[in-house]
């Protein structure tokens, strides 16, 4: 493994993106706190997911759908009876880790990760949800799961749902929100988390329109790659042979990214019939089918499953923006001491538009620039920073993803104009004031 990510956790803690949660005790393996930066970069990434989603599209909806549902919700989905991981004991350290850690080498017995003694238990089934109580008993009767996905809220949801939207289909449903898994071995920042958010859809179709649906989300998923400036090269589209499969799955394609720990999925897509609807008619007794008034029949619509984690997505963007600069990308002797880092994120993503960035602390320079930031906070998140030379400062915003510098100097009070300096190309422009929300305007997403 390179040591790319040892950097981008080092960034991410140093700056403010993201950190162990609780640290003064020590921590909880699999739970991280997001700070200013990675709380703007989250928000920006769920909006832009959102609007490509919901808001430009006729034929979807969102939900948000409650963390703890009735237990047989779960029973229903198989989640109670099947949803575990195979964990494996080391009798000489006792560390205890997924079967699939291990690494498999012919002719040799598996190992522990950590000691490497071979003495380990059999594997055996772990249930991965997380059990809480509802009400003041703490007894069978008041057993509760936190949800360990999205996607169940939304399947209950189908019958109330397609009364209120009066939409015809094919039709979907998003929503963003949080899910609980109780990992074995959470690790890798935030490859694999306890408690993590995900972007996940599900769309209703009929039955022999579910290929074309199916593509069409295909095609989708690989434009939003692209929005996310993930590079073609590190993507692997891994089509699921027969036999790998849910049982109930006619097609799955998991979405590959080569990360510096190895490739593993990103993203998935699966057609799963209608599996779920039929298991939740089943269970509950309810009506779950999808009237067709033009052929006046009832049928259970099949449903194709895009799913984005948005954690996983955050740390994608994140690698795929980070890049180092031997000796730094300008000819100042201060520039050249030490690498430089830039985070070139994609604009619509970056937790700061802006930066201002008065040349000195002497009035009237600080007075302009105050007046400058407040002026376009009204359209953007805008930094404000006035400590240390103004090198530094450049290489402080793009060490955070920052696209545009406004600098106010000397002359801004004079001819009314500020220098905004790109980030990636560092090019400088000299604009009239009175045209630079225009001008960021023009540069920026909406």
């Amino acid at each position: 493994m390179d040591d790319r990510m040892e950097k981008l956790i080092s960034l991410c803690k140093r700056r403010g993106f993201v950190f162990p949660s609780s640290e003064p005790y020590g921590g909880v393996g699999g739970f991280y706190d997001f700070g200013p930066l990675g709380v703007e970069l989250r928000n920006n990434i769920k909006r832009a997911w959102w609007r490509r989603v919901v808001q430009e599209r006729e034929d979807m909806m969102g939900l948000e759908s409650s963390l703890i549902m009735h237990p047989k919700v779960w029973e229903a989905s198989g989640h109670i009876a099947h949803f575990s991981d195979p964990l494996i004991d080391c009798r000489r350290c006792k560390f205890r880790f997924r079967a699939d850690e291990v690494p498999m080498v012919p002719g040799t017995p598996p190992a522990c990760p950590q000691c490497k003694s071979e003495d380990l238990t059999d594997a055996r089934p772990f249930q991965m949800m997380f059990k809480t109580f509802v009400g003041p008993a703490e007894d069978t009767a008041s057993t509760a799961f936190l949800r360990p996905e999205t996607a169940q809220g939304m399947f209950v949801d189908f019958p109330v749902l397609q009364s209120i939207a009066r939409k015809k289909l094919p039709f979907g449903v998003a929503q963003i929100g949080k899910a609980f898994r109780n990992e074995i071995t959470p690790g890798q920042l935030l490859f694999r988390l306890r408690e993590f958010e995900q972007m996940e859809i599900e769309y209703f179709v009929r039955p022999d329109d579910a290929p074309r649906a199916f593509e069409e989300w295909l095609a989708f998923m690989r434009d939003w790659l692209r929005v996310c400036g993930i590079a073609e090269e590190r993507v692997v589209f891994h089509e699921i042979p027969d036999g790998e499969r849910a049982f109930y799955s006619s097609r799955t394609v998991d979405i590959e990214y080569q990360y510096p720990f190895g490739q593993k999925e990103l993203y998935g897509l699966a057609n799963r019939g209608s599996y779920d609807l039929e298991r939740h008619a089943a269970i509950s007794k309810q009506d779950f089918t999808y009237y067709d008034q033009e052929a006046n029949a009832r049928f259970l619509p099949h449903v194709i499953e895009p799913t984005f984690g948005l954690d996983r997505t955050v740390l994608v963007v994140l690698l795929e923006a980070y890049h180092e600069i031997e000796g730094g990308r300008t000819t100042t002797t201060e520039s050249n001491k030490e690498v430089e880092v830039v985070l070139k994120l994609p604009k619509e993503f970056a937790p700061y538009k802006v930066a201002v960035l008065p040349l000195s602390k002497k009035e009237p320079l600080m007075q302009e620039a105050r007046r400058i930031t407040q002026e376009l906070r009204k359209r953007w998140m805008v930094a404000y920073d006035d400590v240390a030379s103004i090198g530094r400062r450049y290489r402080r915003q793009d060490e955070i993803g920052t696209p545009y510098c406004v600098t106010v100097d000397f002359a801004s009070v004079e001819d009314h104009c500020v220098t905004v300096r790109d980030r990636d190309s560092m090019q400088q422009e000299r604009i009239p004031i009175a045209e630079l929300s225009a001008y960021c305007g023009s540069r920026l997403p909406v």
